[in-house]
């Protein structure tokens, strides 16, 4: 199925679902993913079919790019609504990334000030200090948590490397409701395992880990593009109704996108 990879430090602007006019930030390699996850649903496909020797993106290029194209909109009228770190994997993982998300701030404050700052992070950095502190430059750092089951996370998201649930909610939490949390709901198969996340043996505890987290809202979405593996399908909306009226039931703000 096809994939989409982005060839450069700046994308867009596409419309977003979820946040209106972005333009894309990315921090990766321009012909293929550097993430820490290897989720089965990613648009930009699987891991091992988009290696790169390509390295990433310097601190100046990025700023300069975004630079030139936040110019380029303005002469044609365009003020983008959300400036977004998103691309081929995952942004925190590039060992610059602070430095770049200051640097975006600042110009994000000259050239368009009215612009929220994103990032869709797959919340696998947050431990550590450096990235946190990062964080708080953005208006919506909008996190991963599909769910709490181990086994679930082993077979669709796909972790490279380390993982611990219980300590990726202890660090969520201590945000102290500065994020958002994001969550995909599907259903299908794969290896013969049945993928239906919204049944109430995940949501249950789903539910109590948001309770801790206290995130500032939720974004409950099902899959919207091809993806690399055929047998995925889309929840059922009534159903992600549903959920969303139970995390509402807990005083978090929830959208839902089917």
């Amino acid at each position: 199925m096809s994939t989409i990879i982005y060839d450069s430090p700046v994308f867009g602007p596409v419309k977003s679902r979820r946040l209106g006019i972005s333009l894309g930030i990315n921090l990766l390699p321009k012909d293929g993913k550097f993430c820490s996850f290897d989720c089965i649903y990613c648009e930009c496909g699987l891991n091992s079919e988009r290696k790169t020797k390509t390295p990433l993106p310097a601190p100046d290029e990025v700023e300069s790019t975004l630079r030139g194209k936040l110019h380029e909109m303005k002469q044609e009228g365009m003020v983008p609504d959300v400036l977004t770190f998103a691309g081929n994997g995952e942004p925190t993982l590039h060992p610059h990334f602070p430095e770049i998300a200051g640097r975006v701030r600042q110009l994000r404050d000259e050239l368009c000030p009215s612009a929220k700052m994103s990032i869709l992070s797959n919340a696998t950095q947050i431990h550590r200090p450096e990235i946190q502190q990062a964080l708080l430059l953005f208006d919506n750092p909008i996190l991963k948590l599909d769910t709490v089951n181990p086994e679930y996370i082993n077979l669709v998201d796909r972790p490279q490397g380390h993982y611990d649930i219980t300590k990726l909610i202890a660090s969520l939490t201590s945000l102290n409701g500065h994020c958002i949390i994001q969550t995909m709901l599907m259903k299908g198969t794969y290896k013969g395992h049945d993928l239906d996340n919204t049944s109430e043996t995940y949501i249950a505890p789903y539910l109590e880990a948001l309770r801790r987290i206290r995130p500032r809202s939720v974004m409950l979405y099902t899959l919207d593009r091809e993806t690399p593996v055929s047998g995925l399908l889309k929840a059922d909306p009534e159903r992600m109704q549903d959920i969303a009226r139970s995390i509402r039931q807990l005083g978090i703000e929830v959208s839902v996108s089917c």
